[in-house]
């Protein structure tokens, strides 16, 4: 029976392996769409993300897929693994560190492992909009980040914009700091975030994105905060009641991918992906722009949330609330870091 069990497990295990090299075609058989149907090409390029295929990353993915299959005259194929089919953020960057996957696009959150410095961009109302936010990423403050990354063994190809993120709750509106005192609020992995909710008062819950409709459903959370397109893409309005517009955060994915599988390829492909990378960035971030407004709308009409939207005023309140945080994190990532960011908002 034990080798049975050893036997099963390496079969798991190979199933999930690289893709990458000479002629290769994937085993997979997965069903999510034309996406992730196996590639064929010199080169395969696995991508595994999260979001479902309503969002808007997986869509512009699928255009990046299609330019870069079609301007690699078949030397690249692409596959494209949604809905955490590959595992879950952390799992699947630890993948492409290791280079059991090539690409991925995690939340910044969970870099902190890699890099504690990928913490500040956690911190609630560190960009006063998502234009400073952009220019930020697309700067100086990216390019400080991708070298910590290749440091790693991880190459970023640009940073995707998840949205604007905002809380849902069952507990009632959140209109002031006061308003989360004691609720049930489930964050992702990131030191930042749950120091964030302890120090205006909620019970900070760590939990995997692809367990957070479980946990609103079994009461195991109470709330969530996530992009309100990524709140509505996933249903998490079937077992929330309020929405609460707060932008506490302008959240990002990387799109990485591992190092040594980038270095590989002739300078011709590297330039390729490089240019079509951008290419997804901007398309990207422009439909993210546009769901967002859309998904507040819908969570509220479709959706059936009671919503209320923080002014500047009430926002200030929560970013005075949270001062503690940044006199404590100014300390550890260092006043530099934090001022390069600042440069963004003027």
């Amino acid at each position: 029976m034990k080798k049975l069990y050893k036997v099963l497990a390496f079969l798991f295990i190979a199933l999930t392996l690289v893709a990458c090299g000479k002629k290769e075609k994937s085993e997979n058989t997965a069903t999510a769409g034309d996406a992730v149907k196996p590639a064929s090409g010199d080169v395969i390029i696995k991508i595994g993300h999260v979001e479902p295929e309503s969002r808007s990353t997986h869509k512009a993915l699928v255009n990046f897929k299609k330019n870069v299959e079609e301007k690699s005259n078949g030397k690249i194929g692409i596959e494209i693994y949604p809905n955490g089919s590959l595992g879950g953020d952390v799992q699947m960057t630890e993948s492409v560190a290791m280079g059991t996957l090539q690409s991925t696009l995690p939340s910044t959150s969970v870099l902190t492992t890699y890099s504690e410095e990928f913490g500040i961009l956690d911190m609630p109302y560190l960009f006063l909009n998502s234009e400073s936010a952009f220019n930020a990423l697309d700067g100086e403050v990216g390019e400080y980040f991708n070298k910590k990354l290749e440091e790693q063994g991880i190459k970023c190809l640009g940073y995707v914009y998840n949205g604007p993120r905002s809380t849902t709750t069952n507990s009632g509106p959140i209109e002031k700091p006061e308003d989360l005192k004691g609720v049930k609020m489930r964050v992702m992995e990131s030191p930042i975030f749950i120091d964030f909710y302890k120090t205006i008062g909620a019970n900070p819950t760590p939990m995997s994105f692809t367990e957070l409709y479980t946990g609103l459903q079994q009461g195991t959370v109470d709330a969530q905060e996530n992009p309100p397109s990524l709140t509505f893409a996933n249903k998490f309005y079937e077992v929330q009641k309020y929405q609460t517009i707060d932008e506490h955060v302008h959240n990002f994915l990387p799109f990485l991918i591992n190092k040594n599988v980038f270095d590989s390829l002739d300078s011709e492909m590297q330039e390729l992906l490089e240019s079509e990378a951008k290419v997804f960035v901007e398309e990207q971030r422009e439909m993210e722009l546009v769901d967002n407004e859309k998904a507040i709308k819908d969570l509220e009409t479709e959706g059936k949330l009671i919503t209320n939207v923080l002014d500047n005023n009430q926002k200030l309140e929560f970013r005075k609330a949270v001062q503690p945080m940044y006199d404590k994190y100014q300390k550890q990532f260092g006043q530099e870091l934090f001022d390069l960011c600042e440069k963004y908002n003027k």
